[in-house]
């Protein structure tokens, strides 16, 4: 009995964990909720220099902070399913061979992208190569969103300038990331303080 008790209690747990934060427009809300979080985003900027309200921004973007986030299903003749447009998958909706570069790159053999650790972290460091091949900053929100969508070699040849949708997206993104921005001044010390983490 005590063996069922604490199977069922440690899928109660998971799937707590992995459910999205109940008001994703704040970021104080987000890591209140979620305590694990402020670390791992924490980690991935001190690691790789993208502020935390930039990371939040682009995954709220790409995935509304669902762990198991997947791009729509293509149908031919509307009813047969053809499968998904891409292979965009997690938090981060990271496409399969950009994760793959990722983990060869910085050796995370166990990433997940449905882990928000693993996420961040990937947001951090796409981030500081969009920097370092393209030299935009890593406060930059709108741009850094512009190369997350486009690839680098996309962000380089200006593909975004062919898509008004897309340019919309990425004002909404920054617009976001500077909102979150404001927000987290109010609360960093809260969540810096070493009794939130007991």
């Amino acid at each position: 009995m005590r063996i069922v008790f604490l199977i069922i209690y440690s899928v109660f747990l998971v799937s707590c964990s992995s459910t999205p934060p109940s008001n994703i427009t704040d970021s104080c809300e987000i890591f209140r909720e979620k305590d694990d979080w402020y670390d791992d985003s924490k980690d991935s900027y001190e690691r790789w220099g993208v502020p935390i309200h930039v990371q939040l921004a682009i995954i709220h973007q790409e995935s509304r902070f669902k762990h198991d986030a997947k791009t729509e299903m293509e149908y031919l003749f509307w009813f047969i399913p053809t499968g998904r447009k891409s292979s965009a998958y997690g938090y981060a909706q990271a496409k399969d061979e950009t994760w793959d570069w990722y983990i060869k790159s910085t050796g995370n053999r166990g990433a997940d992208r449905d882990d928000y650790e693993d996420a961040v972290d990937f947001i951090g460091w796409y981030g500081r190569r969009s920097y370092d091949t393209l030299k935009i900053s890593k406060w930059d929100a709108y741009n850094q969103y512009l190369a997350f969508h486009e690839g680098h070699g996309g962000y380089k040849r200006k593909t975004y300038n062919q898509k008004p949708w897309l340019k919309k997206v990425a004002k909404n993104v920054d617009k976001l990331a500077s909102t979150y921005h404001t927000q987290l001044a109010r609360c960093e010390d809260e969540l810096n303080s070493s009794w939130w983490f007991w």
